[in-house]
């Protein structure tokens, strides 16, 4: 079959405005690199954490690798100015206030960032810097700050293209006026196309939403920011968001994918990890000098897509002394081999090509096609130059493999695919496959092959068994091929399959979404946004949101009966979807929804069947509300797993809700603007620095076998707010507080939950579930909603 290549002629209409200023020339010639303490650390931010991060960064040795910036982001000031109109560092977390700060970080060779927003107020509520950007600007320089990172909350726009540029262009005038280089961070999350308008305005702009510690939210920003590599150069650079590179939300492979996209990208590389305790693997990662190389190659361009299908994407980036890094990209669920010929990049025409695979330092060579296979979430980066001789350098050889799903005690089918990519023949190629510990494996065709020419192949089929009893999980498969090259030189490649092994569920009728699907990824419990699941108005605490078109599967191995879920579009956006439920090969429900319909019930017959697909097609935000499932003898009128009980419902009014520090100021009402159990919820407003909200209770509540609490939260369209969750406990009314807090963005909602054992308490205190005497919520951020406060 002939293949034919079509080139597109893109034709990019500049937007109307054209800047009449410039941005401070000379700024970030290459994408500015350092720390900024929001992913890991959001409003708790403090001097002591800028100044040992200062510490950390020069004694790990980052700082030599050119992670100069340490931004501080919101929160940072006090909730109003000061009587001459200036913003007032927050005496508390900045004794020495920001100039200290600064130069501290300056003693130490760095330069300091500092947040600020395009806005009335901040994202967290702190005073924005919209009509006050002059005097922000000079404060800021007057401090010695050397990056501004400008956010968008509260902008008070009418969402046209010239209100974002008025108001940043703003900023880069009162900047300019300073006569200080500061480095400007247009922060306005891609809503405004500022790839179109800010060469020229900043030196960096964010080219999309927030970015979350979670394999979909990384795949996500890759597949938006990746072909803006046109509008990136040096000055002038697309910004994916802060790296989240070590808070644990991903695997290594998923990390390392994030430093290689990022410096191929040639993205701002800014850690977002607490440095005073990463492990020495986030060091690694962060500190490889040869991936940071390609994202400051002084060359200054990004890499350009030059493939994307079927998940495995490939960039090519030109380095300054004429060689290409090419990336290899995996964002599928499975081990895949992804190839690229040489003549579908920049590359010379050559007789072959070395590879130096910049994370193992391994150096092959390849005839005509640059090829590997990657593991799932992964990415192999390597610098390439065309090769005169490829006679000494070892062949690049991929081991590919595909393994499906495997029920314990049933043969599953392993296919494994060597390959010859080098130029010569490779001779004596014996492939294996090693399995977990009890587990077997055949080989059904052959697994040897006397020769292997340039790019030809041998393929075998495998045999492979789980023993039964194996617990549901994954588990790696090792392909390994050994052979011969040049003249009677041993060679190797090995790669690792992840292997899904699946139990049926258990009895009970379940949530949905607390079980892990086989393949398929989804918001649990929350819609493809990141809120809580809304469908023609209706909240909804469980659920599957997905971005069609999508696709879930679960197995359930003849042992469900039915799953009943509502269906519908995500109040969040627009279109329309179609949700189809596949029993094994047959439809069993099936509807179309648009955006702004109430949702639709499905009910699916499950008798017998052995696995269950959940498919959307269409654009919108495609949500599987509140789908219970039902296993083995359980009934409809059983209760859902795992069970909750409603302790403040706040259908019959406050319930007694109160402020724990009055003189602090705030307000509780019963309203209808926001309910998830029920009709009504509570609206509180907030003082500035927030303050906590409950009920103290003449009989303790038993919670006896509840492992946690939660409450949903939903934050004005004006201000996001922190929520955390407090209790007083035992004969003492000790209070335990949760120890960690959570973000709800502007508009948005979320459910806020806390564990028993995560609770922090005094000393020789520990939180008794038998005796809760009072439950407390922390709010900030103005006006707040919050109901349906549960123990599960």
């Amino acid at each position: 079959m002939r293949r034919f290549v079509c080139l597109l002629l893109v034709v990019v209409v500049l937007p109307f405005f054209v800047p009449t200023a410039q941005a401070t020339p000379g700024l970030a010639a290459l994408p500015p690199m350092g720390f900024n303490n929001w992913n890991a650390f959001g409003c708790d931010v403090d001097e002591t954490l800028i100044k040992e991060t200062a510490d950390v960064l020069v004694s790990s040795g980052l700082a030599d690798r050119g992670y100069e910036y340490v931004n501080i982001d919101d929160c940072w000031s006090l909730r109003e100015r000061g009587p001459d109109g200036r913003l007032v560092p927050d005496p508390a977390k900045f004794p020495g206030g920001i100039s200290g700060v600064a130069d501290y970080v300056h003693a130490k060779g760095l330069k300091l960032g500092i947040y600020g927003d395009a806005g009335t107020k901040t994202c967290a509520g702190f005073p924005g810097s919209l009509g006050h950007e002059t005097v922000d600007a000079q404060t800021w320089a007057d401090w010695g700050v050397d990056y501004l990172k400008y956010d968008n909350c509260n902008n008070q726009s009418d969402g046209s293209q010239a209100d974002y540029i008025r108001r940043y262009t703003a900023m880069r005038d009162a900047l300019n006026k300073t006569g200080r280089p500061i480095v400007y961070a247009i922060c306005e999350w891609g809503t405004s196309q500022p790839w179109l308008w800010g060469n020229g305005v900043g030196q960096l702009w964010r080219t999309t939403g927030d970015i979350n510690d979670e394999w979909p939210s990384l795949k996500s920003i890759i597949a938006k920011n990746a072909p803006l590599a046109p509008y990136a150069g040096p000055g002038h650079w697309n910004d994916p968001d802060m790296m989240e590179i070590g808070n644990g939300g991903m695997t290594a492979t998923e990390y390392r994918t994030h430093m290689s996209m990022w410096a191929m990208m040639a993205a701002p590389l800014l850690i977002g990890t607490d440095l005073r305790t990463a492990s020495p693997e986030t060091l690694a990662i962060l500190g490889n000098r040869e991936i940071i190389a390609v994202d400051q190659d002084r060359l200054g361009v990004a890499g350009a897509v030059v493939s994307d299908r079927d998940g495995l994407m490939v960039l090519d980036k030109p380095l300054a002394n004429g060689d290409r890094a090419i990336a290899l990209y995996n964002s599928t669920d499975s081990l895949a081999t992804v190839s690229v010929p040489a003549s579908g990049t920049g590359l010379s025409r050559a007789p072959a090509y070395r590879l130096r695979e910049l994370w193992t330092g391994d150096v092959r060579q390849a005839k005509s096609t640059i090829s590997a296979a990657v593991p799932a979430h992964g990415t192999v980066v390597y610098r390439v130059r065309p090769l005169r001789d490829p006679a000494g350098t070892a062949p690049s050889v991929t081991a590919d493999a595909g393994l499906g799903t495997l029920v314990p005690d049933a043969g599953g089918t392993l296919t494994t695919t060597v390959t010859n990519r080098g130029a010569g023949t490779i001779t004596d190629v014996a492939v294996s496959a090693r399995v977990p510990d009890g587990w077997t494996v055949t080989a059904q065709t052959p697994a040897r092959q006397r020769r292997l020419a340039t790019d030809t192949s041998l393929t075998t089929t495998w045999t492979v068994t789980a023993p039964e009893g194996t617990p549901a999980g994954r588990y790696p498969v090792t392909i390994t091929a050994d052979y011969t090259w040049g003249r009677h030189r041993p060679g190797e490649t090995a790669s690792e399959l992840v292997s899904t092994v699946v139990n049926a569920p258990p009895d009970g009728r379940r949530h949905l979404s607390t079980v892990e699907p086989v393949t398929g990824t989804a918001g649990t419990d929350t819609s493809a946004g990141g809120s809580l699941i809304t469908i023609g108005g209706r909240v909804y605490q469980r659920g599957l949101g997905t971005t069609a078109p999508s696709e879930l599967v679960y197995y359930l191995g003849d042992r469900c009966t039915q799953l009943v879920t509502d269906a519908g579009v995500d109040d969040e956006s627009t279109g329309q979807a179609s949700f189809t439920v596949h029993a094994d090969d047959a439809v069993a429900a099936s509807a179309e929804v648009a955006s702004g319909e109430p949702p639709v019930t499905l009910t699916a017959d499950l008798t017998g069947v052995d696995w269950l697909r959940l498919v959307t097609a269409g654009t919108a935000h495609a949500d599987w509300a509140a789908p219970v499932l039902t296993c083995g003898d359980s009934t409809p009128n059983d209760p859902v797993e795992p069970e909750e009980e409603t302790l403040f419902s706040f259908e019959s009014g406050t319930e007694d809700f109160t402020i724990a520090n009055p003189g602090d100021g705030g307000t509780v009402a019963q309203s209808t603007a926001f309910a998830t159990e029920g009709t009504h919820g509570l609206e509180v407003t907030t003082p500035l620095g927030g303050n906590w909200y409950g009920a103290r209770l003449s009989v303790p509540f038993d919670l006896t076998g509840a492992t946690r609490l939660k409450v949903d939260v939903k934050a004005d369209a004006a201000a996001g707010t922190t929520g955390e969750i407090a209790v007083q406990t035992g004969a003492g009314w000790s209070w335990c507080q949760g120890s960690r807090w959570a973000w709800t963005d502007a508009g948005k909602s979320r459910t806020v939950s806390v564990t028993f054992e995560e609770l922090d308490c005094p000393a020789g205190v520990t939180p008794d579930p038998s005796q809760i005497h009072a439950v407390w919520v922390f709010l900030n951020g103005g006006h707040v909603y919050v109901d349906d406060i549960r123990a599960e």
